[in-house]
């Protein structure tokens, strides 16, 4: 069999396995192609950066506690778990005239419009069938609404992501070097989805935009937060369609194999079990190492708008501002954030280098990781100091803004977390397609292999992370020490385990014109 999934003649002792295996990719596509298709990650990532920044407070006026909120959460990883490898599995044999990975990429866009807004509407439907519009009480059918539609969003990002990813490594053809300036061109734009996300969520007055978003049920935080989905569906659909107009695929027809008797392609759990069980060594250190670093991650991503509000301002939902000061600082926070993924996405391939691989660059960033998720305990403590003091002085009154050097220690540290995101973004997915490049096996189903190491920590820590939380007194820091530990265990791996990828091949552009000079 030839590198990069090509198909073996066939013959009476051919695995029915091996029949399945997916074309040779096609050749290298210009940077401008695959820019383009890179540049859906700025829609997808819109909408993720609203979910992150403003949905665990939404879902808790909606009179779900925090310690049920991380269960909601529960929808993406579980979804997740299933939608990508199947995605990937079908998109690596789709035969569909428009090509592999855009019918899929078309349909996840659609979806996610049809999601933004049952989510953005959840509340006025939930009143339409009887919910009452008091604050503070739960609101079982508005509930049933946001959830329905969130697993809808889910699954739609991960018909996207998968084969988005998938055809920017077909569309760097055998090109390590190129792939991995692919996936940071993906992180890039992740970054600048998150940067619009991030603003339009901070911004309090967005809703004049949309005079119809306030309604009897859907306060101003709400009718924020409907606007920010309209906008979010209105560039999705733009990019993608843009995308999917320009860039074109090369339909794959599946050649009739010679002198097979009956056997029959292995059904999709076949395959993924057998992937799984079947994992070059690579692939399995790059599984744990990407399992640990997720762990790190998804407590401080789930919950962090959440720890601005209650631990560095000292706000509760619902009562007085401090919370909403809070959640509306750590969106401005997370923008920040996104700015310093974006400028280390552009650097990421000239860090590499400087630190000698992109193992050592991975295990770096996960040491400055865990660093950060330490550093919240400081700067809680911290503001619990200075709250003390400030309402002593003022005769127990909570002030609404925490002390100047609390606040801009946690914008640093939003800032900060900016540099191992971008790596976490763009490394475990290019190393992926590279090592599955070698092995043999579909871009697809490798990727969502790997999505694997993402979404099964997310369970756990969507499953965990609330009654852990609760164990404690309530708040994130326990959460957020574990992901601590987590990300230095992983810098750990990485740094002895993880295999460096097989030296840069020539590209055939390089290829040819050496065979020109001779």
């Amino acid at each position: 069999m030839e590198g990069g999934g090509g198909l073996v003649k066939a013959d009476k002792n051919t695995p029915a396995s091996e029949l399945a295996q997916p074309p040779l990719p096609q050749p290298e596509s210009p940077m401008r192609k695959i820019i383009m298709v890179a540049s859906i990650a700025a829609g997808v990532q819109f909408g993720w950066a609203l979910q992150l920044s403003l949905l665990t407070p939404y879902v808790q006026l909606l009179g779900i506690p925090h310690t049920w909120a991380a269960f909601i959460w529960l929808c993406g990883p579980i979804s997740g778990m299933l939608v990508q490898p199947l995605v990937g599995y079908y998109s690596d044999r789709c035969t569909y005239r428009f090509g592999r990975r855009r019918p899929f990429i078309a349909a996840g866009a659609a979806l996610v419009a049809i999601a933004v807004f049952l989510i953005g509407f959840a509340a006025d439907i939930g009143h339409l069938s009887g919910d009452p519009v008091k604050s503070g009480i739960i609101k079982p059918r508005a509930i049933a609404v946001f959830v329905v539609g969130f697993w809808i969003l889910d699954v739609a990002n991960n018909m996207l992501q998968g084969p988005c990813r998938a055809l920017l490594a077909d569309l760097s053809g055998d090109n390590q070097r190129k792939t991995r300036t692919a996936n940071a061109a993906y992180s890039f734009f992740m970054a600048v989805g998150n940067v619009l996300g991030f603003a339009a969520g901070s911004y309090t007055h967005l809703h004049n935009l949309f005079p119809f978003s306030s309604t009897r049920a859907c306060d101003v935080y709400c009718a924020n937060l409907k606007s920010c989905f309209f906008l979010s569906i209105l560039l999705l659909l733009t990019l993608t369609t843009l995308a999917l107009t320009l860039v074109r695929e090369t339909a794959w027809s599946r050649p009739e194999p010679e002198n097979v008797g009956h056997e029959k392609p292995v059904p999709f759990f076949g395959e993924i079990f057998g992937a799984l069980k079947d994992l070059p060594r690579p692939m399995r250190v790059l599984l744990l190492v990407t399992c640990l670093n997720w762990i790190a991650w998804f407590p401080f991503l789930l919950f962090d708008t959440d720890w601005m509000g209650k631990e560095v301002y000292g706000g509760e939902v619902g009562q007085g501002s401090a919370y909403g000061h809070g959640v509306r600082a750590g969106a401005l926070g997370l923008m920040l954030n996104s700015v310093v993924l974006g400028f280390t996405s552009l650097a990421v391939e000239h860090l590499a280098r400087a630190l000698g691989g992109v193992k050592r660059l991975w295990g770096a960033v996960n040491v400055l990781l865990a660093l950060c998720l330490a550093m919240t305990v400081v700067i809680t403590k911290k503001a619990e100091s200075t709250r003390h003091f400030a309402m002593a002085r003022n005769g127990g009154v909570l002030p609404s803004q925490p002390d100047a050097g609390v606040k801009i220690g946690a914008l640093t540290l939003f800032a900060v977390l900016g540099i191992p995101l971008a790596v976490t973004y763009s490394i475990p997915f290019a190393l992926a397609s590279i090592f599955s490049s070698n092995s043999g096996a579909g871009q697809g189903l490798s990727l969502g292999v790997l999505n694997l190491a993402i979404v099964i920590p997310q369970m756990v820590v969507s499953v965990a992370s609330g009654p852990w939380d609760a164990l404690f007194g309530g708040g994130n820091l326990p959460a957020f020490v574990v992901g601590a530990v987590a990300a230095a265990v992983s810098a750990v791996f990485a740094f002895t385990m993880l295999p460096s990828p097989p030296p840069d091949t020539p590209s055939a552009k390089i290829l040819s014109a050496a065979a020109a000079f001779h």
